[in-house]
């Protein structure tokens, strides 16, 4: 993981907890909707880290004309055989970046959720697997909402993490314009001298590790005692499901093994709380309003269930 950041800082500032998002979700073998304002170096941050992770990845811009077809792929007519054969759409990689993903009408965004939950695209009724790691990380403007089409609930449900990036500190800005001053090239990896530091191999190995991880009866109760009380707060009109139960298990597993542990703690749930239940809950009309945020009801759970000792 080390080497990992140290790869990444390489070319981005900062963002150390993105990263660290990622590869949870890699881990995990989930997704992450990421958020931010324009410019902050999202789809820098993923093309460098499939970069050092020796991983494919393929960059998506979704637009209002964007076809199902131009994401999973379609049958072409080949003249010189009169017949028809499959072309692989850009989801046929490891890491996908889908840029604005609320930009693109519902049909478009559901051609997306065979992918990310069965790991495969059905097109002319044959079902075709996905590359494996495969992971969609797809970003949103949370400022502009003129043209958009928000995500339905289901689709939000789909994935594991939503991470916010945030402008840099005043400090982080200065060495973005200084490296800028010096020649970097946003579009150059290789002069930025990132290499792969891990593979499939590592990740693999990773994934078994998380897996056999102990999980103490404490903490899978705590866990569904979050998740329960997201479901009574009188701030939310829906609240987390059984399957953002077994996310936060998943994410705090992960969190707890990349901290070079091999058992979970309470700590290791809250401290994943936040990026992996933001998304899955809806605010009432009222609690909007008033400018309560997903981030603060989560907080406020987190503070009234009893942690385990």
């Amino acid at each position: 993981m080390e080497a990992l950041r140290g790869e990444v800082a390489k070319v981005v500032v900062g963002q150390d907890p993105v990263v660290s998002g990622l590869v949870i979700a890699l881990l995990c073998r989930g997704h992450v909707l990421l958020e931010g304002v324009p410019g902050v170096a999202k789809t820098l941050l993923v093309r460098t880290l499939a970069r050092a992770l020796d991983l494919r990845s393929t960059r998506v811009q979704f637009t209002p004309d964007l076809m199902p077809g131009d994401v999973t792929g379609s049958m072409v007519y080949d003249a010189r055989t009169a017949e028809f054969s499959f072309r692989e759409g850009p989801v046929f990689t490891n890491l996908m970046l889908a840029d604005e993903i609320n930009r693109t009408p519902p049909k478009t965004q559901a051609s997306l959720l065979e992918a990310m939950e069965e790991r495969q695209v059905s097109v002319d009724g044959t079902p075709r697997p996905l590359p494996d790691p495969f992971l969609v990380a797809a970003t949103q403007n949370p400022v502009e909402y003129e043209g958009t089409y928000p995500l339905p609930e289901a689709q939000l449900d789909r994935f594991l993490l939503k991470l916010t990036v945030p402008l840099p500190q005043r400090d982080e800005e200065i060495d973005v314009l200084r490296r800028h001053a010096e020649g970097f090239d946003p579009r150059d990896l290789d002069a930025a001298g990132v290499r792969p530091v891990a593979g499939e191999a590592e990740l693999a190995a990773g994934r078994r590790a998380v897996a056999g991880l102990r999980v103490d009866p404490d903490v899978l109760a705590y866990v569904v005692d979050i998740v329960r009380a997201t479901r009574t707060s009188p701030s939310l009109q829906l609240g987390v499901s059984p399957r953002g139960a077994t996310a936060l298990l998943g994410t705090a597993r992960a969190w707890a093994w990349l901290s070079g542990r091999d058992y979970t703690t309470p700590d290791d749930v809250k401290a994943l709380a936040k990026p992996t239940l933001r998304h899955r809950v809806q605010l009432r009309p009222e609690a909007e309003m008033e400018g309560v945020s997903a981030d603060a009801v989560v907080d406020a759970v987190l503070a009234s269930v009893p942690v385990p000792r």
